[in-house]
Protein backbone atom coordinates (compact mmCIF):
# COMPACT_ATOMS: atom_id res chain seq x y z
CA UNK A 1 0.00 0.00 0.00
CA UNK A 2 1.26 3.50 -0.79
CA UNK A 3 2.05 5.54 2.30
CA UNK A 4 3.43 8.99 3.01
CA UNK A 5 6.42 10.18 4.97
CA UNK A 6 8.35 13.43 5.37
CA UNK A 7 10.80 12.63 2.60
CA UNK A 8 8.29 11.40 0.01
CA UNK A 9 6.12 13.84 -1.99
CA UNK A 10 2.35 13.55 -1.51
CA UNK A 11 0.42 11.21 -3.75
CA UNK A 12 -1.25 14.17 -5.48
CA UNK A 13 2.05 15.97 -6.18
CA UNK A 14 3.62 12.78 -7.51
CA UNK A 15 0.62 12.03 -9.71
CA UNK A 16 0.42 15.60 -10.95
CA UNK A 17 3.94 15.33 -12.36
CA UNK A 18 2.67 12.63 -14.70
CA UNK A 19 -0.51 14.15 -16.09
CA UNK A 20 -1.24 11.36 -18.51
CA UNK A 21 -1.10 8.79 -15.76
CA UNK A 22 -3.17 10.96 -13.45
CA UNK A 23 -5.88 11.47 -15.99
CA UNK A 24 -6.33 7.72 -16.27
CA UNK A 25 -6.18 7.42 -12.53
CA UNK A 26 -9.01 9.85 -12.13
CA UNK A 27 -11.25 7.53 -14.06
CA UNK A 28 -10.28 4.75 -11.72
CA UNK A 29 -10.80 6.12 -8.25
CA UNK A 30 -11.31 9.86 -8.09
CA UNK A 31 -14.68 9.69 -9.77
CA UNK A 32 -15.82 7.06 -7.30
CA UNK A 33 -14.62 9.37 -4.54
CA UNK A 34 -16.47 12.32 -6.12
CA UNK A 35 -19.69 10.39 -6.48
CA UNK A 36 -19.61 9.02 -2.97
CA UNK A 37 -18.42 12.32 -1.57
CA UNK A 38 -21.54 14.15 -2.71
CA UNK A 39 -23.72 11.18 -1.84
CA UNK A 40 -25.36 11.03 -5.20
CA UNK A 41 -23.93 8.41 -7.49
CA UNK A 42 -23.48 4.89 -6.24
CA UNK A 43 -26.07 3.64 -8.65
CA UNK A 44 -23.59 4.02 -11.47
CA UNK A 45 -22.70 0.38 -11.26
CA UNK A 46 -23.96 -0.37 -14.76
CA UNK A 47 -23.19 -3.42 -16.73
CA UNK A 48 -20.63 -3.41 -19.55
CA UNK A 49 -18.93 -6.25 -21.30
CA UNK A 50 -15.34 -5.07 -21.34
CA UNK A 51 -13.46 -4.99 -18.08
CA UNK A 52 -9.91 -5.97 -17.14
CA UNK A 53 -9.72 -9.66 -16.27
CA UNK A 54 -6.03 -9.47 -15.48
CA UNK A 55 -5.93 -6.40 -13.23
CA UNK A 56 -4.43 -7.20 -9.81
CA UNK A 57 -6.86 -7.55 -6.94
CA UNK A 58 -6.51 -6.36 -3.39
CA UNK A 59 -6.07 -8.65 -0.43
CA UNK A 60 -9.19 -7.63 1.45
CA UNK A 61 -10.82 -8.97 4.58
CA UNK A 62 -13.96 -10.93 3.82
CA UNK A 63 -17.07 -9.51 5.41
CA UNK A 64 -18.46 -12.60 7.09
CA UNK A 65 -21.77 -12.66 5.26
CA UNK A 66 -24.04 -15.61 5.99
CA UNK A 67 -25.85 -17.35 3.15
CA UNK A 68 -28.92 -15.32 4.14
CA UNK A 69 -26.94 -12.12 3.66
CA UNK A 70 -26.40 -11.01 7.24
CA UNK A 71 -23.03 -10.10 8.63
CA UNK A 72 -21.62 -11.32 11.89
CA UNK A 73 -21.13 -7.71 12.93
CA UNK A 74 -23.40 -4.70 12.93
CA UNK A 75 -20.48 -2.38 12.28
CA UNK A 76 -18.70 -1.45 9.06
CA UNK A 77 -15.45 -3.38 8.79
CA UNK A 78 -12.22 -1.54 8.14
CA UNK A 79 -9.88 -3.22 5.63
CA UNK A 80 -7.02 -4.93 7.40
CA UNK A 81 -4.38 -2.63 5.98
CA UNK A 82 -2.23 0.07 7.46
CA UNK A 83 -3.81 3.52 7.07
CA UNK A 84 -1.94 6.80 7.11
CA UNK A 85 -3.88 9.92 8.06
CA UNK A 86 -1.38 12.42 6.65
CA UNK A 87 -2.43 13.34 3.12
CA UNK A 88 -2.39 16.53 1.10
CA UNK A 89 -5.79 18.13 0.65
CA UNK A 90 -6.85 18.88 -2.94
CA UNK A 91 -7.69 22.46 -3.92
CA UNK A 92 -11.41 23.08 -3.23
CA UNK A 93 -13.86 23.58 -6.09
CA UNK A 94 -13.70 27.22 -7.15
CA UNK A 95 -16.81 27.34 -9.31
CA UNK A 96 -19.91 29.26 -8.29
CA UNK A 97 -22.42 27.47 -10.51
CA UNK A 98 -24.43 24.34 -9.77
CA UNK A 99 -22.82 21.12 -11.04
CA UNK A 100 -25.01 18.32 -12.47
CA UNK A 101 -23.73 14.81 -13.23
CA UNK A 102 -25.59 12.06 -15.10
CA UNK A 103 -24.76 8.60 -13.78
CA UNK A 104 -25.49 5.64 -16.05
CA UNK A 105 -25.40 1.88 -15.75
CA UNK A 106 -26.04 -0.47 -18.68
CA UNK A 107 -28.73 -3.14 -18.91
CA UNK A 108 -27.39 -6.44 -17.58
CA UNK A 109 -29.40 -8.44 -20.09
CA UNK A 110 -27.86 -6.59 -23.02
CA UNK A 111 -24.40 -7.05 -21.53
CA UNK A 112 -24.91 -10.78 -21.00
CA UNK A 113 -26.34 -11.23 -24.51
CA UNK A 114 -23.33 -9.51 -26.06
CA UNK A 115 -25.38 -6.83 -27.85
CA UNK A 116 -23.30 -4.03 -29.29
CA UNK A 117 -25.71 -1.26 -28.31
CA UNK A 118 -26.91 -1.78 -24.72
CA UNK A 119 -29.61 0.22 -22.99
CA UNK A 120 -29.21 2.03 -19.70
CA UNK A 121 -30.47 0.06 -16.74
CA UNK A 122 -29.87 2.86 -14.24
CA UNK A 123 -29.99 6.64 -14.65
CA UNK A 124 -29.53 9.14 -11.85
CA UNK A 125 -28.84 12.86 -11.93
CA UNK A 126 -26.59 14.17 -9.17
CA UNK A 127 -26.34 17.83 -8.29
CA UNK A 128 -24.05 19.96 -6.13
CA UNK A 129 -24.54 23.67 -5.36
CA UNK A 130 -21.24 25.19 -4.17
CA UNK A 131 -22.94 28.41 -3.06
CA UNK A 132 -25.41 26.85 -0.62
CA UNK A 133 -23.24 23.73 -0.10
CA UNK A 134 -26.19 21.43 -0.77
CA UNK A 135 -26.59 18.35 -2.93
CA UNK A 136 -29.33 16.22 -4.42
CA UNK A 137 -30.07 13.05 -6.32
CA UNK A 138 -32.91 12.35 -8.73
CA UNK A 139 -33.54 8.78 -9.91
CA UNK A 140 -34.97 8.54 -13.44
CA UNK A 141 -36.98 5.37 -14.24
CA UNK A 142 -35.85 3.46 -17.32
CA UNK A 143 -39.39 3.11 -18.76
CA UNK A 144 -40.03 6.87 -18.83
CA UNK A 145 -41.60 7.84 -22.19
CA UNK A 146 -39.70 10.87 -23.52
CA UNK A 147 -38.64 12.56 -26.73
CA UNK A 148 -35.16 11.37 -27.72
CA UNK A 149 -33.60 14.11 -29.90
CA UNK A 150 -33.62 13.00 -33.52
CA UNK A 151 -35.52 9.77 -32.87
CA UNK A 152 -38.94 10.72 -31.53
CA UNK A 153 -40.64 9.31 -28.45
CA UNK A 154 -39.22 6.18 -26.84
CA UNK A 155 -38.27 4.81 -23.43
CA UNK A 156 -35.49 6.91 -21.95
CA UNK A 157 -33.32 3.83 -21.44
CA UNK A 158 -33.03 3.48 -25.23
CA UNK A 159 -31.24 6.82 -25.71
CA UNK A 160 -27.81 5.35 -24.94
CA UNK A 161 -28.41 2.43 -27.29
CA UNK A 162 -29.50 4.68 -30.16
CA UNK A 163 -26.47 6.92 -29.72
CA UNK A 164 -24.11 3.95 -29.82
CA UNK A 165 -25.82 2.13 -32.68
CA UNK A 166 -25.90 5.24 -34.88
CA UNK A 167 -22.38 6.33 -33.95
CA UNK A 168 -23.51 9.82 -33.03
CA UNK A 169 -21.02 12.42 -31.76
CA UNK A 170 -20.51 11.62 -28.10
CA UNK A 171 -21.92 8.13 -28.61
CA UNK A 172 -24.51 6.71 -26.27
CA UNK A 173 -23.50 8.92 -23.38
CA UNK A 174 -23.86 12.02 -25.54
CA UNK A 175 -27.41 11.21 -26.64
CA UNK A 176 -28.40 10.16 -23.12
CA UNK A 177 -27.14 13.50 -21.80
CA UNK A 178 -29.07 15.45 -24.47
CA UNK A 179 -32.24 13.48 -23.73
CA UNK A 180 -32.10 14.12 -19.99
CA UNK A 181 -31.22 17.78 -20.52
CA UNK A 182 -34.21 18.27 -22.82
CA UNK A 183 -36.62 16.36 -20.60
CA UNK A 184 -35.68 18.00 -17.29
CA UNK A 185 -34.75 21.40 -18.68
CA UNK A 186 -31.35 21.46 -16.95
CA UNK A 187 -27.71 21.45 -18.04
CA UNK A 188 -25.71 18.24 -17.54
CA UNK A 189 -22.08 19.21 -16.92
CA UNK A 190 -20.60 15.72 -16.63
CA UNK A 191 -21.50 12.09 -17.17
CA UNK A 192 -20.14 8.87 -15.69
CA UNK A 193 -20.60 5.23 -16.56
CA UNK A 194 -19.31 2.68 -14.05
CA UNK A 195 -19.45 -1.10 -14.43
CA UNK A 196 -20.53 -3.58 -11.80
CA UNK A 197 -17.03 -4.94 -11.19
CA UNK A 198 -15.65 -1.50 -10.30
CA UNK A 199 -18.61 -0.87 -8.02
CA UNK A 200 -18.19 -4.14 -6.13
CA UNK A 201 -14.45 -3.76 -5.70
CA UNK A 202 -14.62 -0.18 -4.48
CA UNK A 203 -17.09 -1.16 -1.77
CA UNK A 204 -14.78 -3.99 -0.71
CA UNK A 205 -11.85 -1.56 -0.59
CA UNK A 206 -13.68 0.77 1.80
CA UNK A 207 -14.68 -2.11 4.06
CA UNK A 208 -18.29 -2.66 3.02
CA UNK A 209 -21.38 -0.54 3.60
CA UNK A 210 -23.73 -0.51 6.56
CA UNK A 211 -27.42 -0.58 5.55
CA UNK A 212 -30.60 -0.67 7.62
CA UNK A 213 -32.82 -3.20 5.85
CA UNK A 214 -36.54 -2.61 6.44
CA UNK A 215 -37.71 -6.09 5.45
CA UNK A 216 -36.27 -9.33 4.10
CA UNK A 217 -34.95 -8.89 0.56
CA UNK A 218 -34.18 -11.83 -1.72
CA UNK A 219 -31.21 -11.16 -3.98
CA UNK A 220 -29.19 -12.84 -6.71
CA UNK A 221 -25.40 -12.66 -6.51
CA UNK A 222 -23.70 -12.30 -9.89
CA UNK A 223 -21.75 -15.46 -10.67
CA UNK A 224 -23.53 -17.60 -8.07
CA UNK A 225 -26.48 -19.92 -8.51
CA UNK A 226 -29.68 -19.49 -6.55
CA UNK A 227 -30.74 -16.61 -4.36
CA UNK A 228 -29.77 -15.30 -0.93
CA UNK A 229 -31.78 -13.42 1.67
CA UNK A 230 -30.75 -10.22 3.37
CA UNK A 231 -32.54 -10.07 6.71
CA UNK A 232 -34.12 -6.99 8.36
CA UNK A 233 -32.04 -4.78 10.63
CA UNK A 234 -28.56 -3.27 10.36
CA UNK A 235 -26.42 -5.25 7.95
CA UNK A 236 -22.86 -4.72 6.75
CA UNK A 237 -22.72 -5.75 3.10
CA UNK A 238 -19.65 -6.45 1.00
CA UNK A 239 -19.47 -5.38 -2.64
CA UNK A 240 -21.29 -8.38 -4.11
CA UNK A 241 -24.17 -8.16 -1.63
CA UNK A 242 -24.41 -4.37 -1.88
CA UNK A 243 -24.67 -4.64 -5.67
CA UNK A 244 -27.27 -7.39 -5.43
CA UNK A 245 -29.26 -5.35 -2.88
CA UNK A 246 -29.23 -2.31 -5.18
CA UNK A 247 -30.07 -4.32 -8.32
CA UNK A 248 -32.98 -6.45 -7.19
CA UNK A 249 -36.39 -5.31 -8.41
CA UNK A 250 -38.57 -8.16 -7.17
CA UNK A 251 -40.20 -6.31 -4.30
CA UNK A 252 -43.56 -4.62 -3.93
CA UNK A 253 -42.90 -1.53 -6.05
CA UNK A 254 -40.34 -3.02 -8.44
CA UNK A 255 -38.02 -0.47 -10.05
CA UNK A 256 -39.10 2.28 -7.67
CA UNK A 257 -38.10 0.26 -4.58
CA UNK A 258 -34.84 -0.45 -6.36
CA UNK A 259 -34.21 3.27 -6.92
CA UNK A 260 -34.71 3.84 -3.19
CA UNK A 261 -32.26 1.06 -2.32
CA UNK A 262 -29.70 2.50 -4.72
CA UNK A 263 -29.88 5.82 -2.91
CA UNK A 264 -29.51 4.02 0.42
CA UNK A 265 -26.32 2.37 -0.81
CA UNK A 266 -24.72 5.63 -1.90
CA UNK A 267 -25.49 7.28 1.41
CA UNK A 268 -23.95 4.29 3.14
CA UNK A 269 -20.83 4.68 0.97
CA UNK A 270 -20.72 8.33 1.92
CA UNK A 271 -20.90 7.47 5.62
CA UNK A 272 -18.03 5.02 5.28
CA UNK A 273 -15.89 7.51 3.35
CA UNK A 274 -16.54 10.12 6.04
CA UNK A 275 -14.29 8.07 8.33
CA UNK A 276 -10.82 9.56 8.41
CA UNK A 277 -9.09 6.16 8.27
CA UNK A 278 -11.08 5.05 5.21
CA UNK A 279 -10.55 8.37 3.47
CA UNK A 280 -6.81 8.13 4.10
CA UNK A 281 -6.78 4.55 2.81
CA UNK A 282 -8.41 5.63 -0.45
CA UNK A 283 -6.24 8.69 -1.01
CA UNK A 284 -2.97 7.05 -0.04
CA UNK A 285 -3.63 3.87 -2.05
CA UNK A 286 -4.50 5.65 -5.27
CA UNK A 287 -2.20 3.71 -7.60
CA UNK A 288 -3.26 0.32 -6.29
CA UNK A 289 -6.92 1.27 -6.51
CA UNK A 290 -6.36 2.40 -10.08
CA UNK A 291 -5.09 -1.07 -11.00
CA UNK A 292 -8.35 -2.51 -9.73
CA UNK A 293 -10.90 0.01 -11.00
CA UNK A 294 -9.52 1.88 -14.02
CA UNK A 295 -11.19 -0.12 -16.76
CA UNK A 296 -14.63 0.09 -15.21
CA UNK A 297 -15.29 3.83 -15.43
CA UNK A 298 -15.97 6.09 -18.41
CA UNK A 299 -16.36 9.82 -17.72
CA UNK A 300 -15.74 13.27 -19.19
CA UNK A 301 -14.62 14.68 -15.83
CA UNK A 302 -11.08 16.03 -15.79
CA UNK A 303 -8.46 15.50 -13.14
CA UNK A 304 -8.68 18.94 -11.56
CA UNK A 305 -12.48 18.87 -11.58
CA UNK A 306 -12.63 15.44 -9.97
CA UNK A 307 -10.21 16.32 -7.17
CA UNK A 308 -11.68 19.71 -6.39
CA UNK A 309 -15.32 18.69 -6.58
CA UNK A 310 -14.82 15.66 -4.37
CA UNK A 311 -13.05 17.60 -1.69
CA UNK A 312 -15.52 20.48 -1.64
CA UNK A 313 -18.56 18.21 -1.44
CA UNK A 314 -17.34 15.67 1.09
CA UNK A 315 -18.65 17.49 4.18
CA UNK A 316 -22.19 18.20 3.02
CA UNK A 317 -24.60 17.42 5.84
CA UNK A 318 -27.08 14.59 5.29
CA UNK A 319 -30.00 16.93 5.88
CA UNK A 320 -28.70 19.10 3.02
CA UNK A 321 -29.00 16.24 0.52
CA UNK A 322 -32.34 16.13 -1.32
CA UNK A 323 -33.41 12.64 -2.45
CA UNK A 324 -36.13 12.19 -5.07
CA UNK A 325 -37.49 9.48 -7.35
CA UNK A 326 -39.75 9.98 -10.37
CA UNK A 327 -42.48 7.46 -9.61
CA UNK A 328 -46.24 6.81 -9.92
CA UNK A 329 -48.84 7.94 -9.22
CA UNK A 330 -47.65 11.47 -8.50
CA UNK A 331 -45.16 12.00 -11.33
CA UNK A 332 -46.05 9.41 -13.99
CA UNK A 333 -48.91 7.22 -15.13
CA UNK A 334 -48.50 3.60 -16.21
CA UNK A 335 -49.66 3.24 -19.82
CA UNK A 336 -49.00 1.31 -23.03
CA UNK A 337 -47.05 2.67 -26.00
CA UNK A 338 -48.33 2.42 -29.60
CA UNK A 339 -46.01 -0.60 -29.97
CA UNK A 340 -47.58 -2.31 -26.95
CA UNK A 341 -44.74 -1.60 -24.48
CA UNK A 342 -45.41 -0.85 -20.84
CA UNK A 343 -44.32 2.75 -20.35
CA UNK A 344 -44.40 5.57 -17.81
CA UNK A 345 -45.97 8.73 -19.23
CA UNK A 346 -44.74 11.84 -17.43
CA UNK A 347 -47.08 14.21 -15.64
CA UNK A 348 -44.85 17.01 -16.79
CA UNK A 349 -45.95 19.74 -14.40
CA UNK A 350 -45.40 17.46 -11.40
CA UNK A 351 -41.97 16.42 -12.64
CA UNK A 352 -40.96 20.04 -13.14
CA UNK A 353 -41.95 20.84 -9.57
CA UNK A 354 -39.94 17.83 -8.38
CA UNK A 355 -37.01 18.98 -10.51
CA UNK A 356 -37.12 22.42 -8.91
CA UNK A 357 -37.14 20.90 -5.43
CA UNK A 358 -33.96 18.96 -6.21
CA UNK A 359 -32.11 21.48 -8.38
CA UNK A 360 -33.11 24.76 -6.74
CA UNK A 361 -31.87 24.24 -3.17
CA UNK A 362 -35.20 23.02 -1.89
CA UNK A 363 -37.27 25.73 -3.53
CA UNK A 364 -40.60 24.66 -5.01
CA UNK A 365 -39.75 26.73 -8.10
CA UNK A 366 -36.54 27.43 -9.91
CA UNK A 367 -34.42 30.45 -9.00
CA UNK A 368 -35.43 31.98 -12.33
CA UNK A 369 -39.07 31.52 -11.44
CA UNK A 370 -38.57 33.24 -8.11
CA UNK A 371 -37.23 36.40 -9.75
CA UNK A 372 -39.30 36.59 -12.95
CA UNK A 373 -42.74 37.98 -13.60
CA UNK A 374 -45.51 35.59 -14.62
CA UNK A 375 -45.60 36.96 -18.15
CA UNK A 376 -41.84 36.39 -18.57
CA UNK A 377 -42.15 32.78 -17.42
CA UNK A 378 -45.05 32.25 -19.84
CA UNK A 379 -42.98 33.65 -22.71
CA UNK A 380 -39.98 31.46 -21.86
CA UNK A 381 -42.13 28.31 -22.05
CA UNK A 382 -43.06 29.31 -25.62
CA UNK A 383 -46.12 27.05 -25.57
CA UNK A 384 -48.11 26.67 -28.80
CA UNK A 385 -51.69 27.55 -27.86
CA UNK A 386 -54.97 26.94 -29.67
CA UNK A 387 -58.10 29.00 -28.84
CA UNK A 388 -61.48 27.32 -29.39
CA UNK A 389 -64.83 29.02 -28.90
CA UNK A 390 -67.29 27.18 -26.67
CA UNK A 391 -69.13 30.30 -25.54
CA UNK A 392 -71.61 30.70 -28.38
CA UNK A 393 -70.43 34.30 -28.88
CA UNK A 394 -69.40 34.77 -32.52
CA UNK A 395 -65.94 36.20 -33.12
CA UNK A 396 -64.72 35.83 -29.52
CA UNK A 397 -61.99 33.30 -30.44
CA UNK A 398 -60.30 35.60 -32.96
CA UNK A 399 -60.61 38.60 -30.62
CA UNK A 400 -59.09 36.54 -27.78
CA UNK A 401 -56.28 35.46 -30.07
CA UNK A 402 -55.38 39.07 -30.82
CA UNK A 403 -55.52 39.95 -27.12
CA UNK A 404 -53.29 37.04 -26.02
CA UNK A 405 -50.79 37.62 -28.83
CA UNK A 406 -50.52 41.16 -27.51
CA UNK A 407 -49.43 39.64 -24.19
CA UNK A 408 -46.64 37.70 -25.94
CA UNK A 409 -48.39 34.33 -26.21
CA UNK A 410 -47.99 32.07 -29.26
CA UNK A 411 -51.45 31.32 -30.70
CA UNK A 412 -51.27 28.79 -33.54
CA UNK A 413 -54.96 28.56 -34.46
CA UNK A 414 -58.56 29.32 -33.50
CA UNK A 415 -61.71 27.27 -33.94
CA UNK A 416 -65.00 26.16 -32.45
CA UNK A 417 -65.70 23.74 -29.62
CA UNK A 418 -68.75 22.17 -28.02
CA UNK A 419 -70.66 24.46 -25.67
CA UNK A 420 -68.76 24.95 -22.41
CA UNK A 421 -70.18 26.07 -19.06
CA UNK A 422 -66.95 27.86 -18.21
CA UNK A 423 -63.56 28.69 -19.71
CA UNK A 424 -61.39 25.58 -19.67
CA UNK A 425 -57.61 25.11 -19.96
CA UNK A 426 -56.06 21.81 -21.12
CA UNK A 427 -52.29 21.20 -20.93
CA UNK A 428 -51.06 18.46 -23.28
CA UNK A 429 -47.28 18.69 -22.93
CA UNK A 430 -46.50 20.19 -19.52
CA UNK A 431 -46.58 23.98 -19.39
CA UNK A 432 -47.19 25.00 -15.77
CA UNK A 433 -46.27 28.67 -16.14
CA UNK A 434 -48.51 29.15 -19.19
CA UNK A 435 -51.41 27.54 -17.32
CA UNK A 436 -50.79 29.68 -14.24
CA UNK A 437 -50.66 32.82 -16.34
CA UNK A 438 -53.85 32.02 -18.25
CA UNK A 439 -55.73 30.94 -15.14
CA UNK A 440 -54.96 34.24 -13.43
CA UNK A 441 -55.57 36.34 -16.56
CA UNK A 442 -58.87 34.70 -17.51
CA UNK A 443 -60.15 33.88 -14.03
CA UNK A 444 -60.31 30.13 -14.70
CA UNK A 445 -61.54 27.97 -11.82
CA UNK A 446 -59.24 25.09 -10.74
CA UNK A 447 -61.96 22.58 -11.61
CA UNK A 448 -61.65 23.68 -15.25
CA UNK A 449 -57.88 23.16 -15.55
CA UNK A 450 -56.72 19.75 -16.83
CA UNK A 451 -53.42 17.95 -17.52
CA UNK A 452 -53.88 15.45 -20.37
CA UNK A 453 -50.36 14.48 -21.37
CA UNK A 454 -50.07 13.52 -25.04
CA UNK A 455 -46.54 13.37 -26.52
CA UNK A 456 -48.03 13.32 -30.02
CA UNK A 457 -50.14 16.44 -29.56
CA UNK A 458 -49.59 19.14 -32.19
CA UNK A 459 -50.39 21.87 -29.64
CA UNK A 460 -49.20 22.43 -26.08
CA UNK A 461 -52.21 24.14 -24.51
CA UNK A 462 -55.87 24.40 -25.51
CA UNK A 463 -58.16 27.20 -24.37
CA UNK A 464 -61.91 26.53 -24.61
CA UNK A 465 -63.66 29.85 -24.12
CA UNK A 466 -66.73 29.82 -21.87
CA UNK A 467 -69.69 32.23 -21.84
CA UNK A 468 -68.33 34.25 -18.88
CA UNK A 469 -65.11 35.36 -20.62
CA UNK A 470 -64.90 39.05 -21.49
CA UNK A 471 -61.79 40.52 -23.07
CA UNK A 472 -60.33 43.22 -20.78
CA UNK A 473 -60.52 46.77 -22.14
Amino acid sequence: MTTLNASKPSIFRRLATNFGRLDRLTKGFLLAFVVAGIATGATAFGFVRQFVESSPSFTLPGLAIHEEGTSTSGEAITPESETVYGYQEPVPWDGSSRVNILIMGLDARDWEAGDNAPRTDTMMVLTYDPVTHTAGMLSVPRDLWVDIPGFGHDKINNAYSLGEANRLPGGGAGLAVKTVEQFLGITINYYAQIDFSAFERFIDIIGGVKIYVEETVEVSIIGKDGTRKIRPGWQTLDGAYALAYARTRYTGNGDFDRAQRQQEVILAMRNQLAREDIRALVLNSALEIYDTLASGINTNMSVQEALSLAWSAKDIKVEEITQAIIAPPEHVTIQTSPEGLSILKPITEKIRLLRDQVFASGSARSQLALTSQAVDLMKMEAANVVVNNGSGNSGIADATRAYLEGQGMIIVSTGNADAANGTTLIDYTGNPYTLQYLAALMGVNASHIFNRYDPNSTVDVEIIIGPEWVIPQ
